[in-house]
This record gives structure tokens, C-alpha cells and sequence, in this order.
């Protein structure tokens, strides 16, 4: 048996989600002018024009405790998520196809992709 689309539609439009206003209508106009919205970046920047209180909390000044777990590691070759760096030329690699790769580029290359990384260190 096929299941039937207006069974499935009246079950999603039955399913009611806690976290949503029921009253809330994004189509409301102020004098005749469609409400207009405004981007995260367009908020901070006000935020930061007005004349705050020193110790007044808004968005920009939260700040939040360094994370106890480790940063992840992503492949430098192909963006994956990286178990492996290799220890002649300090790049990430996800896979054994990948680590032939890394050990044939040449040396520009490896340093271009550890400048990208904010790891070349021209001294050591």
C-alpha cells in the first residue's frame, strides 16, 4: 500500500512545535511598507554605535570559556575531517589515498597550504 500525501500533509500540519509562536505572522506591513528584516551583521553594528553602560551584556560582548575539547582537524587535500598528519611536511590527510598525495607535492605547494593553515613557520 502507496501512503497517501493529504494523510502525511494533515499529520505535519497537525504536528505543532513547542519552540514556535503560533501567533507570530512574518507578513505584517507598517504603514502599507512590507517589515523589513535585518541581517545578524546589521544588528551587531548598531549594537556597537550605541552608548552602552560599561557593564552592560548585548551580543558582541558575551564571551564564552574555552572549549575543553580539542579543535577538530581537517584534511588540507580534501576538506575532510583528518585522522592523520603527516610528520615530514606537517599536513592533515583523512586517508591512505590522500597521504600519497601529500608526500608528492612539491615543497611550494606544501608551504602554500600550511600558509593557508596559519602553520608555516618559515624559521623552524
Amino acid at each position: 500500500m502507496a501512503n497517501n500525501p493529504v494523510d502525511e500533509l494533515s499529520q505535519r500540519e497537525e504536528k505543532k512545535h513547542v519552540f514556535k509562536d503560533s501567533t507570530f505572522d512574518n507578513t505584517k506591513t507598517n504603514n502599507g511598507k512590507k517589515k523589513l528584516w535585518r541581517s545578524l551583521k546589521q544588528i551587531t553594528a548598531q549594537e556597537r554605535s550605541l552608548p552602552w553602560p560599561d557593564n552592560s551584556v548585548n551580543y558582541s560582548s558575551i564571551s564564552a570559556p574555552p572549549s575543553f575539547k580539542p579543535a577538530k582537524k581537517y584534511s588540507d587535500i580534501s576538506g575532510l575531517i583528518a585522522k592523520y598528519k603527516d610528520p615530514q611536511t606537517s599536513l592533515y590527510y583523512a586517508g591512505h589515498e590522500e597521504f600519497s598525495t601529500v608526500r608528492n607535492l612539491p615543497s611550494d605547494i606544501i608551504t602554500g597550504y600550511l600558509t593557508l593553515r596559519g602553520s608555516y613557520n618559515p624559521i623552524g
